[in-house]
């Protein structure tokens, strides 16, 4: 399928960071065994990626603005866009050499995003959407499941860790989520969540806690592909509140309610 300008300038960023991570990736196995262990080489990467983003983003629309999870904000001669980027979601399994991370890129235009890219290197999956043209998995259609069956569906959350706040409320959730459904997974890349219910792997997701640069690029894909993409508390906005609840259209009311019973 083929994109406009501005996504065949995401795409084409997200596969040459995703090919310097994947490098990288490569060394973290071996840095497992050392003493000195992989973190450190691995926030060295993170930075390198945004960087590597940033510069080439930049350098194709150099009046944008830039939002990265590692730097600070820059503001654009074009207040109205900005790239919103992750370099690396699911830094945590690539420490680990977990095969689950993927580079993230969205474009905002007057605060609403128009545009999304996730990329998943180890699997070389480029997850795609702009609005109004439909969302893509490298040459494929995508479409959110058809499952109408909560007991047919499985989930996916993230869960919290490291003594953060939101733990009580999704233990809650899962005592009322677990009984009703086939299955919830933590796979620990959000971008990735959002893709895999684009693309009909799982069901529904929702999570807590979440940053803007996590979650811009999969909401527009999960919406292109036919799901519903609410804030998990109705008045609140979900970049601003960092909270998402997401499912294809024929399960979402009862999904919903079972989890916004909180």
């Amino acid at each position: 399928m083929a994109g406009s300008a501005n996504l065949n300038v995401m795409m084409k960023t997200a596969r040459k960071a995703g090919r310097a991570l994947l490098k990288d990736f490569g060394e973290v196995e071996q840095l497992q065994v050392s003493t000195k262990g992989p973190g450190d080489f691995v926030s060295r990467a993170d930075k390198a990626a945004e960087a590597m983003i940033r510069e080439d983003l930049l350098h194709a629309r150099p009046s944008y603005g830039f939002l990265g999870e590692e730097g600070r904000e820059i503001e654009g001669e074009d207040p109205t866009r900005r790239w919103i980027v992750d370099p690396l979601d699911g830094t945590t399994n690539f420490l680990h050499g977990l095969p689950h991370w993927a580079v993230s890129i969205a474009l905002e235009h007057k605060g609403q995003i128009v545009a999304g890219v996730i990329y998943d290197p180890t699997k070389d999956e480029m997850f795609y959407a702009e609005k109004g043209g439909g969302a893509w998995l490298n040459e494929s259609r995508l479409r959110v499941s058809g499952r109408h069956k909560m007991i047919e569906s499985i989930f996916a959350t993230g869960l919290p860790f490291a003594g953060r706040a939101d733990l009580p409320e999704t233990l809650q959730d899962l005592a009322r989520i677990l009984p009703t459904c086939a299955g919830v997974r933590r796979f620990g890349a959000a971008a990735l969540d959002l893709a895999y219910v684009a693309a009909g792997r799982y069901d529904g997701f929702w999570e807590r806690g979440l940053k803007s640069w996590d979650m811009a690029a999969g909401l527009v894909i999960v919406r292109e592909a036919g799901g519903i993409v609410e804030p998990l508390r109705a008045e609140a906005d979900i970049i601003g509140s960092g909270e998402v609840i997401c499912a294809n259209e024929a399960i979402f009311a009862t999904f919903a309610k079972v989890i916004r019973k909180a």
